[in-house]
């Protein structure tokens, strides 16, 4: 089963401020742990949302509008993820306990989805449900 860690952004992300260098040390331990577990498959911190952009459908048929950003809201926003690949929900849950808070200053917040697994799961997402 494959699961999403989502990491969250927040307003020192955004402002594109790294972290301490003793976080940047402990995610390094805990992705060497998810390497050296065989679950990891990739992991990727994001660029701020002011060197993106963000396409959308207002109306059915009808062009997409492109804005770019910066865009409100951090904590709707994106600042990196980490795609696991484990046996169980509460397995995924466990990893996603593991991380340390990845922004440090108490700001953090991860949010876990699974994968759909191809595309019949994709077309009866109640497959999936237990």
């Amino acid at each position: 089963m494959r699961f999403m860690l989502i990491v969250k952004a927040s307003n020192h992300s955004e402002a594109g401020e790294f972290p301490s260098s003793d976080l940047i040390e402990a995610m390094s331990r805990y992705n060497e742990e998810l390497v050296d577990a065989g679950v990891r498959i990739m992991a990727e911190g994001l660029h701020p949302s002011s060197n993106g952009l963000r396409i959308s459908y207002p109306k059915p048929g009808e062009e997409p509008v492109v804005s770019e950003g910066p865009f409100t809201e951090p904590r709707e926003l994106i600042a990196g993820f980490i795609l696991i690949d484990v046996k169980s929900k509460e397995e995924a849950i466990d990893w996603a306990m593991r991380m340390p808070d990845p922004m440090g200053l108490g700001e953090g917040q991860i949010e876990l989805r699974q994968v759909f697994e191809g595309p019949v799961e994709a077309e009866n997402p109640e497959i999936s449900s237990g």
